[in-house]
C-alpha cells in the first residue's frame, strides 16, 4: 500500500465520529423457553392427553420438564437469587435423604424425580418470563385452560379432567386458585368487553367449585372470597359484585349442594363419618411427626407408613392404612418434619413479601390506605395480579387443610409466578448484556426517555 492511499485512508478515518459508529447488535434473544413453558402450563393442566387417543402414551411433562431445563442451562441466566429458589436446595437435600431411608423407597424416589421436574419448570417460568408482555401471554393462557377445566369439571359432574386432577375435592382446589384472578382482573380491566369476560370466568371457575360438592373446597371458595373482598380497591363494587356472585351460587346451586355443605359439621359426619375419619387420620399423623420431628418419615410416605403407627386401632372396626392424610398440611408436618415445614414456610413468607412489595411499589401514592380507607382505585395491572396470586396461594393453603395437595404442581407453579412477577416489578433485564451506545441513546431509547415501572392497564 503507498503513502498516498494510507494518507487518504487516515483522512477518511479522521472524518468518522465515534458516536456514528454502528452498534454491535446482538442476536435477539431466544423465545424458545418462554414457549416451552407455556406448551408445559397446556399438557400439565389443561391435559389434552386425557381427551385424545393415544397422547397419553406420551410422556409430555417429563420431556417438555427436561427441555426447559435445558434452555435454562444454555440461556446462562440461571439465578438462585430469590429466597424461594435458594430454598429449593435445603427442600432436596431432606428429600434425597429419604429415598434409601424411607419405608416404600420407590414412592420417595419418585416424588423426588417429579419435584425435579416441577423446578426445572420453576426456573423456566422465573427466567423466562421476564415482561409484563409475557406475563399476560402467560395468564391469557393460564386462565383460558382454567376456564377449560371449569366447564369440563362441570360437565362431568364435578370431577376433573383426570390425572391429578380427578379427584372432586383437588379440581375445586384448582377452582378455588382460579377464582382470584378472574376477580381480580375484572377491576384492572378498563373495556367492557374485556370487564365481562373476567366475569364470566369469575362465574364459571364458581359453578365448577360448585359441581364438585367439596366441602374442603367451598371452605377455601369461601376463604378466597373474603380475601377478594377484603384487598380489592373499591370497597363498594366489590361488596356489590360477592353479593352477585353469592345470588348466583344460590340461584344456580341445587338443593344438593347446600344439604352437603351443611353436613361438613353435622354430628354425623363429626362423630363417625368423612370428619372423624379426618380427625382419626390427622392424629396418626401428628403421632408420625413425633416420632421423626426432624425429618419426618419421607415424602410421599404417609399411607405406607400409616399401618406401622395405627398399630392395631381402627376407625369404625376396620384399618385405613394405605389412604392419604387429607391434608396438605398434614402431609408436611408427618413426611418432612421439622425441616419441611421450616423450608416451605420459609418459600410462602417470601411469596408474602414479593407480594407485598409489588403491591405497593405499583399502587399509586394517592391509592394508598389513609385512615383505614382507600382513596381510589389501584390502576396498575401488576398490582391486581399481586392481589390476584395472594388469593390464590390463599385458596389453595386453606383448602390444603382438607385435602393432600402438598405435591401436586399448582403450589409450586404459582411460586414460580409469583418470583417471576417479582423480578419484573424490580425491572430486571432480560439478559445481563452491557448497554450499546448510539448517538446519545443506549439500546436504542433516547437517555432521556429511559424510565423504569412503566404503568400497563390492560392487556
Amino acid at each position: 500500500m503507498g503513502p498516498e492511499a494510507s494518507g487518504a485512508q487516515l483522512a477518511a478515518m479522521s472524518k468518522l465520529k465515534l458516536g456514528s459508529l454502528a452498534p454491535l447488535r446482538q442476536a435477539p434473544e431466544s423465545k424458545a423457553g418462554f414457549y416451552l413453558v407455556l406448551a408445559y402450563l397446556l399438557f400439565e393442566f389443561g391435559r389434552p392427553q386425557e381427551i385424545i387417543p393415544g397422547l397419553r402414551a406420551i410422556p409430555f411433562g417429563t420431556g417438555l420438564s427436561v427441555l426447559i431445563l435445558l434452555n435454562v442451562l444454555m440461556s446462562g441466566k440461571l439465578d438462585f437469587s430469590r429466597a424461594q429458589t435458594k430454598l429449593w436446595i435445603p427442600l432436596f437435600a431432606v428429600m434425597a435423604v429419604h429415598v434409601p431411608l424411607a419405608v416404600n423407597n420407590f414412592w420417595a424416589l419418585m416424588t423426588f424425580k417429579d419435584m425435579f421436574l416441577l423446578f426445572c419448570v420453576y426456573l423456566g417460568i422465573v427466567i423466562f418470563i421476564n415482561s409484563l408482555d409475557r406475563m399476560m401471554t402467560l395468564m391469557k393462557l393460564w386462565m383460558g385452560i382454567h376456564g377449560f377445566l371449569a366447564v369440563m369439571g362441570i360437565i362431568k359432574g364435578g370431577v376433573g379432567i383426570g390425572a391429578w386432577m380427578g379427584d372432586e375435592n383437588d379440581f375445586c382446589m384448582v377452582m378455588d386458585m382460579a377464582a382470584p384472578f378472574g376477580y381480580f382482573l375484572f377491576f384492572g380491566a378498563t373495556g367492557i368487553t374485556q370487564k365481562l369476560k373476567y366475569l364470566g370466568m369469575l362465574g364459571t371457575f364458581i359453578l365448577g367449585a360448585m359441581a364438585s360438592l367439596s366441602r374442603g373446597g367451598f371452605i377455601g371458595l369461601a376463604s378466597v372470597g373474603v380475601y377478594c373482598w377484603y384487598r380489592s380497591p373499591k370497597k363498594l363494587n366489590a361488596f356489590l359484585l360477592v353479593v352477585v356472585a353469592f345470588v348466583f351460587m344460590l340461584i344456580l346451586a341445587p338443593d344438593r349442594y347446600w344439604d352437603e355443605m351443611g353436613s361438613a359439621t353435622s354430628e354425623e359426619t363429626m362423630e363417625v363419618g368423612t370428619g372423624a375419619e379426618r380427625l382419626y387420620t390427622w392424629g396418626i399423623g401428628v403421632e408420625m411427626f413425633y416420632s421423626n420431628p426432624i425429618i419426618g418419615i419421607g415424602q410421599s410416605n404417609f399411607p405406607w407408613t400409616f399401618n406401622l403407627y395405627e398399630a392395631g386401632r381402627t376407625f369404625n372396626e376396620k384399618s385405613i392404612a394405605g389412604r392419604q392424610a387429607h391434608s396438605a398440611w398434614v402431609t408436611l408436618l408427618s413426611e418432612l418434619g421439622l425441616a419441611g415445614i421450616v423450608i416451605i414456610g420459609g418459600m410462602l413468607l417470601q411469596c408474602y413479601k414479593d407480594l407485598k412489595f409489588v403491591r405497593m411499589k405499583f399502587t399509586p401514592v394517592a391509592s394508598r390506605q389513609k385512615h383505614g380507607q382507600t382513596i381510589s382505585a389501584k390502576e396498575d395491572i401488576r398490582v391486581y395480579l399481586a392481589m390476584a396470586m395472594e388469593g390464590s396461594l390463599i385458596g389453595f393453603m386453606v383448602s390444603g387443610v382438607f385435602i393432600s395437595i402438598l405435591w401436586y404442581p399448582s403450589l409450586w407453579i404459582m411460586m414460580a409466578l409469583v418470583v417471576a412477577l417479582r423480578n419484573i416489578a424490580d425491572d430486571k433485564p432480560p439478559d445481563s448484556s452491557e448497554p450499546v451506545f448510539q448517538r446519545g441513546r443506549v439500546s436504542g431509547a433516547p437517555l432521556h426517555t429511559i424510565s423504569h415501572g412503566a404503568t400497563s392497564r390492560g392487556w
